[in-house]
């Protein structure tokens, strides 16, 4: 039995027409008889917004935020497999240990390990809530990704930013709820079954002016008076054909979506370009540095979005896939990420922001305690690490989970979780959780049952709430 819808009817329209995606009239009908929380939210919402942060590749734990003193010891040496007899993983033959290279040291007063690669990571530790038993399912890079992304890894279903953006909607009339930065694939962003209203925009970060953040953002109409009036002839001609044609749900859809896009032509080029920001700010996000620039100018984009009132921002920062050579390769991805993240927490925090915006850092699943050498030659200080989905480590800042946390252990070798488990539907159970949706009830009805973003799993991790 359908309940009381969240939204008025008049507030529908107006979520459902924010969007870039091709939205139908019959979307919005439907829309409008759905139930996205049952009624509004029973608790009080610690976030109004998501910055996801996501490094796509599968960072290692190891490395990083769960060294292993056994591992440490025995690197260089064969340790028993802890794989099934029939699962063969390239390369990893003879199970060695490999042990970390770089310290990685408690930091701040809370303590949280943090690697000697990531300084100014460590210098915020203070603020991180550190996730050491996050599990998944597959061990294959797309199919993680889309688990991680959308709660599954086979179906095509909404991406976790869409549900928020349906949940939710936006808080700017002017922009999109849920932006994707580097997206690395349709269904990180795609909004499934959803209205195409809740689809993420895709945006390219500008490393100069001649390039276009969205794609037709410039006004080729030279003034915003001729592209208003553009846009008014082709609305008329539109509304002709669309009386000719007695109702054509898609072109209603796209005359909704017109306007939107002329409102965003008028507001977001000031709110992309990044010229007029201090040098302050610019040093903070390490912009004009040699490796930081790029993620730099995504991370501060980034914020200045979420504070403008995108809903769900998305950064992908890609290349954490070290199947060889991890010593060599993985400071240079520390050194291209560690100045924007940290300065993204410094920056949200200064602003008063962190409070009410939930920062998630974590890439699909993490890496092996043994090593990997896909030539069968090489020394073990060029060997890499193998996928490893039964146990990684994901990072929350601000948005009302405890600062300064660590939650969760893994055995000594650093493979399964002993303790504090967190699947990824748990942790989207969470996220909803913190912005005061409860995800056994933000749900769609699809083909015939209730559809929602944990499927039929999912508890809220209450441990790392504050």
């Amino acid at each position: 039995m359908l309940q009381k819808p969240f939204f008025s009817r008049r507030q529908m329209l107006q979520n459902l027409s924010c969007g870039f995606g091709s939205l139908a009239l019959a979307d919005i009908a439907h829309a409008m008889n759905q139930t996205p929380g049952g009624q509004l939210p029973l608790m009080a919402a610690k976030a109004k917004r998501v910055i996801f942060l996501f490094m796509a590749g599968g960072p290692s734990q190891h490395d990083l935020f769960d060294p292993k003193e056994y591992i440490r010891k025995k690197h260089g040496q064969p340790i028993d497999s802890p794989l099934r007899k029939e699962v063969t993983q390239v390369g990893t033959e003879k199970f060695l240990a490999l042990g970390n290279a770089v310290p990685v040291k408690p930091r701040g007063k809370s303590g949280v390990m943090i690697s000697d690669l990531m300084p100014q990571l460590a210098s915020v530790a203070d603020e991180i809530c550190l996730l050491r038993g996050m599990n998944a399912d597959n061990p294959q890079h797309a199919s993680a990704t889309n688990q991680f992304h959308t709660g599954m890894f086979t179906e095509v279903r909404p991406s976790m930013g869409s549900w928020i953006s349906y949940g939710l909607g936006t808080e700017n009339q002017n922009l999109p709820s849920f932006v994707s930065i580097h997206a690395p694939g349709l269904r990180t962003y795609g909004s499934g079954f959803l209205p195409a209203a809740h689809q993420g925009t895709p945006l390219t970060v500008p490393l100069n002016d001649k390039i276009l953040p969205i794609e037709n953002l410039r006004n080729a109409s030279g003034t915003e008076m001729a592209q208003r009036q553009r846009i008014d002839l082709t609305k008329k001609l539109n509304r002709r054909l669309l009386d000719d044609l007695h109702g054509d749900a898609n072109m209603e859809g796209m005359i909704q979506n017109m306007e939107l896009a002329f409102r965003m032509q008028t507001t977001t080029p000031q709110l992309v370009d990044l010229s007029k920001e201090t040098k302050s700010t610019l040093d903070l996000y390490g912009i004009g540095g040699k490796d930081s620039d790029k993620h730099g100018r995504a991370c501060l984009l980034a914020r200045k979005l979420s504070e403008s009132g995108v809903r769900f921002v998305q950064v992908t920062m890609d290349g954490w896939d070290h199947h060889g050579d991890i010593q060599g390769n993985l400071p240079r991805l520390c050194q291209q990420t560690d100045q924007p993240v940290a300065g993204l927490l410094k920056d949200l925090k200064q602003r008063g922001l962190l409070e009410d915006t939930l920062v998630l850092w974590s890439g699909e699943f993490g890496r092996t305690p043994w090593s990997q050498d896909l030539s069968g030659t090489a020394p073990i200080d060029k060997h890499g690490r193998e996928h490893q989905p039964e146990s990684f480590c994901t990072w929350m800042a601000g948005g009302g989970v405890k600062a300064g946390f660590t939650y969760g252990e893994t055995d000594e070798m650093g493979y399964r979780v002993t303790n504090g488990k967190v699947h990824i539907h748990d942790l989207h159970a969470t996220i909803l959780h913190l912005l005061g949706l409860d995800h056994t009830k933000l749900t769609w009805r699809h083909i015939g049952r209730d559809y929602r973003l944990t499927d039929v799993h999912g508890e809220v991790v209450k441990e790392i709430l504050a």
